[in-house]
């Protein structure tokens, strides 16, 4: 059993090149499906009558095979064996980390392990190899990266690792890209998102039909925060569960700095969230009695969204923040110093 290649007069555009990040879950529950995209991979590489400039897996991997590199046809990259996870969001989290390029780079150091058939030997897909020169080389020619959403429970701002993998993903490549001299930036790659449970059937189609809406990732983010974060709905929901939910607005702050870090927020995104959940006093009161915690890290991440330049605001709602902060800071002192007599 094995993908075929389709000749390129039947695809009818040069064959691109890709670099396939896995999950470390989807890594080893699906191995099989590893190795099968593993062969695949090596055999469009080197298959005969194609000229680098119609497939660009070949070219790239004849580039890296004339540096000589080993295994320049590896596109199936994770986390370390038996490992899991980009540390980018453990990073955010503790709030230890200098600029987006760093976020990049711990991306790339936990995601440079190779996998597929091809691998350890003949051992196959459980025995990973560190190959990051590889990994450099199909960054650097990335200019998208595309993150499908396969569930309607959990979007992009819902929990932590889309902006760990996918926006960290996007700030590797970039730091990756020449710095143009007329500008003197470096090229922006884009994020498009898919979501596999919409689209709709052509009239008179089948399944195969369906067309599914690409959109950039900005937009899917304006969306998802106005729907939930910044949907009063949404706040009152979560605030009637409770410490839980007091815990999943404070994630869900954390994830946002995640994504300003990696991609754009737009300001008002954090206006909204400081009026909703800081500076109305009624709102404040109630996160801060259901979960003190949850509440200290909203304000510690407005506070850090300004102090690193993702969000502009006045002096006035400044001061307000860093008065609830210390205020929070000292209820949860004097409540473990309670506890602890």
């Amino acid at each position: 059993v094995r993908f075929d290649l389709l000749p390129l007069e039947e695809l009818g555009r040069p064959r691109i090149d890709v670099l396939a990040s896995l999950s470390g879950i989807f890594r080893d529950s699906f191995a099989n499906v590893v190795d099968l995209l593993d062969d695949m991979f090596e055999r469009a590489a080197s298959v005969e009558g194609e000229s680098i400039d119609e497939n660009f897996i070949k070219k790239h991997a004849s580039e890296l095979s004339l540096e000589g590199v080993d295994r320049p046809a590896a596109r199936l990259f994770s986390n370390p064996p038996g490992d899991y996870g980009s540390m980018v969001n453990e990073v955010v989290g503790s709030g230890d980390w200098d600029d987006k390029e760093s976020l990049g780079e711990t991306w790339t150091k936990r995601n440079s392990f190779s996998y597929g058939r091809n691998e350890g030997e003949g051992v196959g897909t459980a025995s990973g190899t560190a190959r990051p020169r590889v990994l450099d080389k199909l960054l650097a020619s990335t200019d998208r990266v595309v993150q499908e959403i396969d569930s309607v429970e959990y979007g992009l701002t819902d929990i932590q690792e889309y902006y760990a993998n996918t926006g960290a993903l996007k700030v590797a490549a970039e730091n990756r890209k020449p710095i143009n001299p007329r500008t003197g930036t470096k090229q922006r790659v884009v994020v498009s998102v898919i979501e596999a449970f919409g689209g709709t059937t052509q009239s008179g189609g089948d399944s195969s039909s369906v067309v599914v809406p690409v959109r950039d990732v900005e937009d899917v983010l304006r969306l998802e925060y106005r729907s939930k974060l910044l949907n009063p709905k949404w706040r009152d929901a979560m605030l009637d569960q409770g410490s839980g939910g007091a815990y999943e607005v404070s994630q869900r702050m954390t994830a946002m700095v995640g994504w300003a870090a990696t991609t754009d927020v737009d300001n008002f995104v954090f206006d909204q969230a400081a009026e909703r959940y800081a500076l109305d006093e009624e709102v404040a009161k109630k996160l801060q009695k259901a979960n003190p915690e949850a509440f200290k890290n909203v304000v510690r991440r407005l506070l850090e969204a300004n102090g690193r330049g993702m969000w502009e605001t006045n002096n006035e709602v400044l001061n307000k923040l860093k008065d609830l902060y210390s205020d929070a800071d000292d209820m949860i002192e004097q409540a473990s110093a309670a506890i602890q007599r």
